[in-house]
């Protein structure tokens, strides 16, 4: 499931299980990715040179011919213009405007706080950006973290997404499979799978129909229209 690009200025990791040190490291990741283009960054550079635009381009912003780490740079430069916030929930935090929010998303706010689902989604961006196992599974198929670590704790770990417009980016999961901001909500009721590298903040917890599309109302008031209307 590909994660958004929504304020990745503010990571510190990348990709799905936070492996990769940098924006610009990262942009080269799905260049020679097999499932993805499977290219070479050298091969894109050598195409950019022959393109009269894109040498005029790189000439006036680097002054040089396009290269391997200009074009990382260009790409990740782009991708930090990426910022979100001013949905109604900042207008409502930040610009303390009363009206923002309506009280069924108010309650919905205070169950994310109550339920401790800010002990992962936290801060201005609502992620602490750790990379966990949320127990969504017995047994994982992809193992996550422990792709690169080989330790057998990282089996299942992903990093801990924005949930800034998080209203427009389903399906949900690493794997894109809970289709719904519901079936979400349901999965932490449930407090996950029993799997030895859960984390231990995932647990059940108790929520009634009327609380449930509280919390719903909350994570939709995340959505910031001037930001994807751009």
């Amino acid at each position: 499931n590909t994660p958004t690009l929504t304020n990745i200025a503010y990571n510190t990791s990348f990709l799905r299980d936070g492996v990769n040190p940098s924006l610009e490291a990262q942009v080269i990741v799905p260049i020679h990715e097999k499932n993805e283009f499977d290219f070479h960054i050298l091969l894109v550079a050598e195409r950019l040179k022959k393109k009269k635009e894109y040498v005029a381009l790189f000439e006036k912003a680097f002054g040089e011919m396009p290269s391997p780490k200009l074009i990382s740079n260009a790409i990740a430069t782009y991708e930090r213009t990426l910022i979100s916030g001013n949905s109604r929930y900042d207008k409502f935090m930040f610009h303390k405007d009363s009206s923002a929010l309506s009280n069924k998303e108010i309650r919905g706010m205070q169950l994310f706080n109550k339920h401790n689902c800010v002990s992962c989604h936290s801060g201005f961006n609502f992620t602490n950006g750790e990379v966990v196992n949320n127990g969504l599974y017995e047994n994982y198929e992809d193992i996550g973290k422990m792709r690169v670590t080989l330790d057998p704790s990282d089996k299942g770990a992903f990093k801990v997404p924005t949930l800034r417009n998080v209203a427009l980016t389903a399906p949900y999961m690493h794997d894109g499979s809970v289709k719904s901001l519901e079936a979400v909500i349901d999965h932490y009721i449930k407090g996950g799978f029993v799997n030895p590298n859960k984390d231990k903040r995932i647990k059940s917890i108790s929520l009634s129909e009327n609380e449930k599309q509280d919390l719903v109302a909350f994570l939709e008031c995340l959505t910031d229209s001037s930001f994807i209307n751009r």
